[in-house]
């Protein structure tokens, strides 16, 4: 049995980790083997992201405590639930449950909160789908390169154009 103080430090600890999240996820592991939980969390922390595994009662509470309850539904926290807290990568942590659905069936997608937009159990394909951070910006800078790239074809071209007038000219005056 979990004494009081216990799980007010719990509490305090998942308020934290909330507050520092720029994205959590909601999952079911049960049906998981030991095995397959450990591999999931090491690419988990590959990815920056942190799980974390409490009572559903406490989750609530902490939720209530920083004002995000009311966009968590209580159908989520029903059952074995465990919390991805992501900061950096915000998408990383839904590639890697998609991933490991693919293959598993498990661990199950309950809900996302992400950078304060919710998303229900059924938009795990959506979201594993968006381009991460890095690719959004690598398409930025490919997008501002190319008029650039543009630029300096055409003023080549017309050099090009321009020396072969020249080139014409010259064997015209020759011949």
């Amino acid at each position: 049995m979990i004494t009081k103080d216990k799980k007010k430090e719990i509490v305090a600890k998942l308020v934290e980790k909330f507050k520092d999240a720029d994205a959590f996820y909601f999952i079911d592991f049960q049906k998981m083997t030991v095995k397959e939980i450990s591999q999931f969390r090491r690419s988990l922390r590959a990815s920056e992201s942190d799980i974390y595994v409490a009572k559903n009662t406490l989750i609530d509470l902490a939720l209530k405590e920083i004002g995000k309850s009311d966009k968590i539904q209580s159908e989520i926290l029903k059952g074995q639930t465990a919390v991805i807290f992501a900061s950096k990568e915000v998408l990383a942590p839904a590639k890697l449950i998609k991933e490991q659905f693919d293959k598993l069936a498990k661990p199950i997608f309950k809900a996302a909160s992400i950078e304060g937009e919710y998303f229900d159990s059924t938009m795990l394909k959506q979201l594993a789908s968006l381009p991460s951070k890095a690719e959004n910006i690598a398409s930025i800078l490919g997008s501002l390169d190319a008029p650039i790239s543009g630029i300096i074809g055409s003023i080549n071209a017309v050099m090009r154009d321009l020396a072969s007038l020249i080139e014409e000219v010259a064997k015209q005056k020759a011949a």
